[in-house]
Protein backbone atom coordinates (compact mmCIF):
# COMPACT_ATOMS: atom_id res chain seq x y z
CA UNK A 1 0.00 0.00 0.00
CA UNK A 2 1.41 3.38 -0.98
CA UNK A 3 2.09 5.84 1.80
CA UNK A 4 0.62 9.29 2.35
CA UNK A 5 2.87 11.96 0.88
CA UNK A 6 2.97 14.97 3.19
CA UNK A 7 3.40 18.24 1.30
CA UNK A 8 5.78 21.10 2.06
CA UNK A 9 4.55 24.71 2.10
CA UNK A 10 6.08 25.13 -1.38
CA UNK A 11 4.28 22.06 -2.71
CA UNK A 12 0.96 23.25 -1.28
CA UNK A 13 1.40 26.55 -3.13
CA UNK A 14 2.01 24.67 -6.39
CA UNK A 15 -1.15 22.60 -5.80
CA UNK A 16 -2.98 25.87 -5.09
CA UNK A 17 -1.87 27.22 -8.49
CA UNK A 18 -3.16 24.07 -10.20
CA UNK A 19 -6.39 24.19 -8.22
CA UNK A 20 -6.95 27.84 -9.14
CA UNK A 21 -6.53 27.00 -12.82
CA UNK A 22 -9.21 24.32 -12.35
CA UNK A 23 -11.41 26.91 -10.61
CA UNK A 24 -10.93 29.43 -13.43
CA UNK A 25 -11.71 26.73 -16.00
CA UNK A 26 -14.99 25.97 -14.23
CA UNK A 27 -15.64 29.72 -14.23
CA UNK A 28 -15.26 29.68 -18.04
CA UNK A 29 -17.74 26.79 -18.19
CA UNK A 30 -20.18 28.83 -16.08
CA UNK A 31 -20.10 31.61 -18.71
CA UNK A 32 -21.41 29.40 -21.51
CA UNK A 33 -23.34 26.56 -19.89
CA UNK A 34 -26.97 27.03 -20.92
CA UNK A 35 -29.81 25.41 -22.87
CA UNK A 36 -28.71 24.68 -26.45
CA UNK A 37 -25.04 24.00 -25.62
CA UNK A 38 -23.60 20.50 -26.06
CA UNK A 39 -21.48 18.93 -23.34
CA UNK A 40 -18.80 18.25 -25.95
CA UNK A 41 -18.53 22.01 -26.56
CA UNK A 42 -17.89 22.47 -22.83
CA UNK A 43 -15.15 19.84 -22.99
CA UNK A 44 -13.43 21.60 -25.92
CA UNK A 45 -13.65 24.97 -24.18
CA UNK A 46 -12.08 23.56 -21.01
CA UNK A 47 -9.23 21.81 -22.80
CA UNK A 48 -8.38 24.94 -24.79
CA UNK A 49 -8.49 27.17 -21.70
CA UNK A 50 -6.32 24.81 -19.64
CA UNK A 51 -3.67 24.54 -22.37
CA UNK A 52 -3.74 28.29 -23.08
CA UNK A 53 -2.87 28.80 -19.41
CA UNK A 54 0.09 26.43 -19.41
CA UNK A 55 -1.67 23.41 -17.94
CA UNK A 56 -2.51 19.93 -19.16
CA UNK A 57 -5.99 18.40 -18.70
CA UNK A 58 -5.46 15.84 -15.92
CA UNK A 59 -8.35 13.58 -16.90
CA UNK A 60 -7.51 13.24 -20.61
CA UNK A 61 -6.17 9.69 -21.16
CA UNK A 62 -6.10 9.07 -17.38
CA UNK A 63 -6.50 5.26 -17.27
CA UNK A 64 -7.89 5.63 -20.79
CA UNK A 65 -10.52 8.28 -20.04
CA UNK A 66 -11.07 9.96 -23.44
CA UNK A 67 -12.03 13.53 -22.40
CA UNK A 68 -10.76 16.56 -20.48
CA UNK A 69 -13.88 16.92 -18.33
CA UNK A 70 -16.18 14.48 -16.60
CA UNK A 71 -19.69 15.78 -17.36
CA UNK A 72 -22.50 13.95 -15.59
CA UNK A 73 -26.14 14.73 -16.42
CA UNK A 74 -29.15 14.41 -14.15
CA UNK A 75 -29.12 10.82 -12.80
CA UNK A 76 -25.44 10.38 -13.68
CA UNK A 77 -23.35 10.66 -10.51
CA UNK A 78 -19.80 11.02 -11.87
CA UNK A 79 -17.44 10.19 -14.75
CA UNK A 80 -19.97 10.95 -17.50
CA UNK A 81 -18.69 11.37 -21.06
CA UNK A 82 -19.06 14.71 -22.86
CA UNK A 83 -21.14 14.17 -26.00
CA UNK A 84 -23.32 15.85 -28.62
CA UNK A 85 -26.13 15.86 -26.05
CA UNK A 86 -27.75 19.30 -26.09
CA UNK A 87 -28.50 20.76 -22.66
CA UNK A 88 -32.12 21.69 -21.98
CA UNK A 89 -33.92 23.72 -19.34
CA UNK A 90 -34.25 21.67 -16.15
CA UNK A 91 -31.04 19.64 -16.55
CA UNK A 92 -28.53 19.41 -13.72
CA UNK A 93 -24.94 19.01 -14.86
CA UNK A 94 -22.00 18.00 -12.66
CA UNK A 95 -18.70 19.17 -14.17
CA UNK A 96 -15.52 17.67 -12.72
CA UNK A 97 -12.18 19.12 -13.82
CA UNK A 98 -8.54 18.39 -13.09
CA UNK A 99 -5.30 19.92 -14.33
CA UNK A 100 -1.58 19.32 -14.10
CA UNK A 101 0.51 22.46 -13.78
CA UNK A 102 4.21 22.46 -12.80
CA UNK A 103 3.90 18.69 -12.16
CA UNK A 104 1.20 19.15 -9.49
CA UNK A 105 -2.49 18.34 -9.75
CA UNK A 106 -5.61 20.32 -8.89
CA UNK A 107 -9.14 18.89 -8.79
CA UNK A 108 -12.59 20.44 -8.30
CA UNK A 109 -16.21 19.86 -9.31
CA UNK A 110 -19.42 21.87 -9.40
CA UNK A 111 -23.04 21.00 -10.21
CA UNK A 112 -24.83 23.50 -12.44
CA UNK A 113 -28.58 24.02 -12.79
CA UNK A 114 -29.64 24.67 -16.39
CA UNK A 115 -32.36 27.30 -16.23
CA UNK A 116 -35.20 26.60 -13.83
CA UNK A 117 -35.03 23.29 -11.97
CA UNK A 118 -37.56 21.77 -9.54
CA UNK A 119 -37.39 23.00 -5.96
CA UNK A 120 -36.54 19.51 -4.68
CA UNK A 121 -33.53 19.40 -7.01
CA UNK A 122 -32.48 22.90 -5.90
CA UNK A 123 -32.48 21.57 -2.35
CA UNK A 124 -30.32 18.61 -3.40
CA UNK A 125 -27.71 20.96 -4.91
CA UNK A 126 -27.75 23.28 -1.90
CA UNK A 127 -27.43 20.47 0.64
CA UNK A 128 -24.67 18.71 -1.32
CA UNK A 129 -22.64 21.92 -1.43
CA UNK A 130 -23.30 22.50 2.28
CA UNK A 131 -22.17 18.95 3.04
CA UNK A 132 -18.87 19.66 1.24
CA UNK A 133 -18.19 22.58 3.56
CA UNK A 134 -19.29 20.55 6.61
CA UNK A 135 -16.63 18.02 5.62
CA UNK A 136 -14.01 20.72 5.05
CA UNK A 137 -14.65 22.07 8.58
CA UNK A 138 -13.30 18.75 9.89
CA UNK A 139 -10.17 18.76 7.68
CA UNK A 140 -7.96 20.05 10.47
CA UNK A 141 -4.95 18.65 12.32
CA UNK A 142 -5.96 16.15 15.01
CA UNK A 143 -9.27 15.14 13.48
CA UNK A 144 -9.68 11.85 11.61
CA UNK A 145 -10.85 10.80 8.14
CA UNK A 146 -14.05 9.47 9.71
CA UNK A 147 -14.86 12.94 11.05
CA UNK A 148 -14.96 14.32 7.51
CA UNK A 149 -17.13 11.48 6.21
CA UNK A 150 -19.54 11.56 9.14
CA UNK A 151 -20.02 15.34 8.77
CA UNK A 152 -20.91 14.92 5.09
CA UNK A 153 -23.13 11.90 5.71
CA UNK A 154 -25.05 13.34 8.65
CA UNK A 155 -25.90 16.56 6.81
CA UNK A 156 -26.99 14.82 3.59
CA UNK A 157 -28.97 12.06 5.28
CA UNK A 158 -30.71 14.53 7.61
CA UNK A 159 -32.39 15.88 4.46
CA UNK A 160 -33.37 12.40 3.28
CA UNK A 161 -30.70 12.11 0.59
CA UNK A 162 -28.57 9.08 -0.31
CA UNK A 163 -24.79 9.20 0.17
CA UNK A 164 -22.82 7.34 -2.52
CA UNK A 165 -20.43 4.89 -0.88
CA UNK A 166 -18.77 3.23 -3.89
CA UNK A 167 -16.78 6.37 -4.80
CA UNK A 168 -14.59 8.45 -2.52
CA UNK A 169 -12.39 11.53 -2.31
CA UNK A 170 -8.61 11.15 -2.27
CA UNK A 171 -5.20 12.65 -1.67
CA UNK A 172 -3.87 15.07 -4.31
CA UNK A 173 -0.28 15.92 -5.21
CA UNK A 174 2.10 14.80 -7.93
CA UNK A 175 -0.59 12.26 -8.84
CA UNK A 176 -4.30 12.81 -9.33
CA UNK A 177 -5.27 10.10 -6.85
CA UNK A 178 -3.03 9.58 -3.82
CA UNK A 179 -3.54 8.13 -0.36
CA UNK A 180 -5.60 8.57 1.74
CA UNK A 181 -9.08 7.74 0.50
CA UNK A 182 -11.66 10.21 1.79
CA UNK A 183 -15.14 8.60 2.01
CA UNK A 184 -18.29 10.71 2.30
CA UNK A 185 -19.54 8.54 5.14
CA UNK A 186 -17.99 7.20 8.31
CA UNK A 187 -17.78 7.23 12.07
CA UNK A 188 -16.57 10.18 14.08
CA UNK A 189 -13.15 9.53 15.55
CA UNK A 190 -12.44 6.63 13.16
CA UNK A 191 -9.81 6.28 10.45
CA UNK A 192 -6.36 7.78 10.06
CA UNK A 193 -5.44 10.95 11.92
CA UNK A 194 -5.26 14.14 9.85
CA UNK A 195 -1.88 15.84 9.92
CA UNK A 196 -0.28 19.03 8.65
CA UNK A 197 0.88 18.61 5.05
CA UNK A 198 -1.96 16.37 3.91
CA UNK A 199 -3.71 17.60 0.76
CA UNK A 200 -7.03 15.94 -0.01
CA UNK A 201 -9.94 16.25 -2.41
CA UNK A 202 -13.24 16.19 -0.53
CA UNK A 203 -16.08 15.45 -2.95
CA UNK A 204 -19.59 14.60 -1.74
CA UNK A 205 -21.65 12.68 -4.31
CA UNK A 206 -25.22 12.85 -3.05
CA UNK A 207 -28.34 11.31 -4.60
CA UNK A 208 -31.87 12.71 -4.42
CA UNK A 209 -33.18 9.21 -3.74
CA UNK A 210 -31.44 5.96 -2.89
CA UNK A 211 -27.72 5.77 -2.26
CA UNK A 212 -27.23 2.90 -4.71
CA UNK A 213 -25.43 3.37 -8.02
CA UNK A 214 -24.82 1.35 -11.18
CA UNK A 215 -21.72 1.27 -13.35
CA UNK A 216 -22.16 1.59 -17.12
CA UNK A 217 -20.70 -0.67 -19.76
CA UNK A 218 -18.50 2.22 -20.99
CA UNK A 219 -16.30 1.47 -17.96
CA UNK A 220 -16.68 4.98 -16.54
CA UNK A 221 -20.16 6.46 -16.17
CA UNK A 222 -21.89 5.92 -12.82
CA UNK A 223 -25.61 6.66 -12.37
CA UNK A 224 -28.26 6.34 -9.66
CA UNK A 225 -30.17 3.04 -9.46
CA UNK A 226 -33.55 4.82 -9.16
CA UNK A 227 -32.92 7.35 -11.99
CA UNK A 228 -33.27 10.28 -9.58
CA UNK A 229 -30.80 13.18 -9.91
CA UNK A 230 -27.41 13.32 -8.21
CA UNK A 231 -25.13 16.23 -7.27
CA UNK A 232 -21.35 16.47 -6.90
CA UNK A 233 -19.19 19.25 -5.47
CA UNK A 234 -15.45 19.02 -4.83
CA UNK A 235 -12.62 21.11 -3.41
CA UNK A 236 -8.90 20.42 -3.06
CA UNK A 237 -8.01 21.17 0.56
CA UNK A 238 -4.82 21.37 2.64
CA UNK A 239 -5.18 20.09 6.20
CA UNK A 240 -4.06 22.78 8.67
CA UNK A 241 -4.24 23.52 12.38
CA UNK A 242 -7.48 25.18 13.39
CA UNK A 243 -8.92 25.67 9.91
CA UNK A 244 -8.52 23.91 6.56
CA UNK A 245 -6.96 25.80 3.66
CA UNK A 246 -9.24 25.46 0.62
CA UNK A 247 -6.93 25.53 -2.42
CA UNK A 248 -9.66 25.59 -5.10
CA UNK A 249 -12.51 28.11 -5.11
CA UNK A 250 -16.05 28.46 -6.43
CA UNK A 251 -15.73 32.26 -6.51
CA UNK A 252 -15.15 32.42 -10.31
CA UNK A 253 -18.27 30.31 -10.92
CA UNK A 254 -20.41 32.17 -8.43
CA UNK A 255 -19.44 35.58 -9.80
CA UNK A 256 -20.50 34.49 -13.31
CA UNK A 257 -23.76 32.94 -12.09
CA UNK A 258 -24.56 36.09 -10.09
CA UNK A 259 -24.15 38.20 -13.24
CA UNK A 260 -26.28 35.78 -15.27
CA UNK A 261 -29.08 35.90 -12.70
CA UNK A 262 -29.29 39.70 -12.55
Amino acid sequence: MSKIHYKSIEEIELIRESSLLVSKTLGEIAKVIAPGVTTLELNTLAETFIRDNGGVPAFLNYNGFPFSLCISLNDQVVHGFPSKHVLVEGDVVSVDCGVVLNKYYGDSAYTFAIGEIPEATQTLLRVTKESLYKGIEKAVVGMRIGDIGSAVQEHAESHGFGVVKELVGHGVGTRLHEKPEVPNYGKRGAGIKLEDGMVIAIEPMINAGRAGVKFWDDGWTVSTVDKKPSAHYEHTVAVKKGQADILSTFSYIEKVLEEKNK
